[in-house]
């Protein structure tokens, strides 16, 4: 083997030693499947078409208890959105907090099992400006730590 060989296996070998070394693991969601929260969701969302709305994304999601989901969305200035969470049937506290690009938090709602449609939290929200949000919904079950389901739906009024 001539060096100029040697040199291009030595430098093939650095190179995917700092490739490996360097990458970062991507951290996927896993949608889940449980057929209450997809009735909810499918109701939700014939309720929200009645008033003129078409759903711009929606995700089942696994969620874990104590833990929030942050979910990152492109909003437009002036629009009407309707977003809504749907968590576990089972589990006591469901919270989401959204905020603007610059981290400020601009909705907070909370709902405990004892409420009305207890894990059901919706909301309408008209940015001020075009800028991406961030929503976290959260939900803590004691019974399930992990592999909770919950659903996201981002609606919006059409003219």
């Amino acid at each position: 083997m001539g060096i100029i060989q040697k040199l291009f296996s030595v430098l093939l070998i650095i190179t995917c030693s700092f490739n490996k070394l360097f990458s970062q693991d991507v951290i996927r969601q896993k949608p889940c499947n449980n057929p209450i929260i997809s009735a909810q969701a499918d109701s939700i969302k014939e309720l929200y078409a009645k008033q003129g709305f078409a759903v711009v994304r929606e995700s089942s999601v696994s969620m874990e208890s104590e833990y929030e989901v942050p979910v990152i969305l492109p909003l437009a200035e002036g629009s009407w959105y309707q977003f809504v969470f749907i968590g576990d049937i089972s589990s006591k506290l469901y919270e989401v907090r959204m905020y603007d690009w610059s981290e400020k938090q601009v909705v907070y709602q909370k709902k405990t099992r004892g409420d009305q449609d207890a894990n059901i939290i919706n909301f309408s929200y008209i940015p001020p400006s075009s800028e991406h949000y961030m929503i976290k919904p959260l939900q803590v079950n004691k019974m399930k730590k992990d592999e909770l389901c919950g659903y996201v739906i981002l609606m919006k009024k059409m003219k």
